[in-house]
């Protein structure tokens, strides 16, 4: 068997690292872990990492890693992932390495016992900037695969449905929270976004404002789901082709939770109002300067996708 306690961090390739280092620190509140020579590691408090950059010749995802539970050693989710047909390398670091139906890569890193079991508020300040993101919380990924991706996200590393989207959308969860994964069937693979938690609304609206002023926008937000319950802004990043998602309010699970079949329709999706645009599911060029101009709300339609 294996059991996953907890999204560790998500790893994006940069073009400049020291930009793109400050950049994210500024920008989004996070504070620097670690950095070595081709790698920087930022976190959003006292957890050793949330996100790592890694220099690369292009921006884009390289990986996510997830931490094991107390009771399920490197070793034994080794052979459960070789059971299941999965290939299975060191990553390097002491952890794990295997990749997904869509071939995206996940690392596993053993379970590292918190620096405190005190309630986050109540413990040493470990980043000295107010009002950074709590966590991170989850990932997003597009898929064409959608069958075999489940499959291999329950069957390979044990995560447990929570919620479908019709037949082409569904979340997973690891704890109490509504998702730590979630896919979306969108003809081809693709990280979507990566999840900050934040307080409240309140702290929601502060880091807007001052994303705004540092030249992001909002792909799509704020919004409150149906699914998940969360309520969710999501910021374009153009640099590493993916959104970072800013959300409160998320659904906590009930013991003996069964997944329910929510209906593909407006209300699943945005309780408060309207679907995200076309350009919230690409990644090209025509789709960002739509988004950025908002271009459909001017009734000027967005073309085929051209990568």
């Amino acid at each position: 068997m294996i059991e996953i306690s907890r999204i560790d961090h998500v790893g994006l390739r940069v073009t400049d690292l020291d930009e793109a280092t400050t950049r994210w620190s500024e920008q989004f509140g996070l504070r620097l872990a670690g950095r070595e020579e081709h790698v920087a590691r930022l976190a959003c408090d006292d957890e050793p990492c949330a996100l790592e950059l890694l220099a690369g010749a292009a921006g884009g995802f390289d990986h996510v890693a997830y931490e094991l539970a107390a009771g399920c050693g490197l070793e034994q989710a080794r052979a459960h992932l070789e059971q299941f047909g999965a290939q299975v390398t060191d990553d390097g670091e002491g952890g794990i390495e295997t990749h997904d139906a869509d071939g995206n890569s996940i690392r596993l890193i053993g379970h590292r016992q918190p620096p405190s079991l005190l309630v986050p508020h109540a413990r040493p300040a470990a980043n000295p900037a107010p009002g950074h993101p709590r966590k991170l919380g989850h990932v997003n990924f597009l898929t064409g695969n959608l069958t075999e991706q489940v499959r291999f996200y329950t069957d390979a590393l044990g995560m447990h449905l929570t919620d479908w989207l019709g037949d082409g959308g569904v979340w997973f969860h690891v704890n109490t929270d509504h998702h730590v994964m979630a896919l979306i069937d969108k003809g081809a693979p693709h990280l979507h976004h990566l999840a900050f938690d934040v307080i409240d609304i309140g702290q929601m609206r502060a880091a807007l404002d001052h994303l705004g002023r540092h030249g992001r926008w909002l792909g799509w937000g704020p919004t409150r789901h149906g699914v998940g319950g969360n309520i969710a802004s999501y910021v374009r990043i153009v640099e590493e082709e993916c959104f970072v998602e800013l959300y409160c309010d998320m659904e906590q699970l009930q013991a003996g939770h069964r997944p329910r079949r929510w209906p593909d329709d407006r209300f699943s999706s945005n309780t408060w109002g309207p679907l995200p645009p076309r350009s919230y599911f690409r990644f090209d060029q025509a789709a960002i300067e739509s988004e950025r101009e908002s271009l459909e709300m001017l009734g000027i339609p967005l073309g085929e996708e051209s990568r």
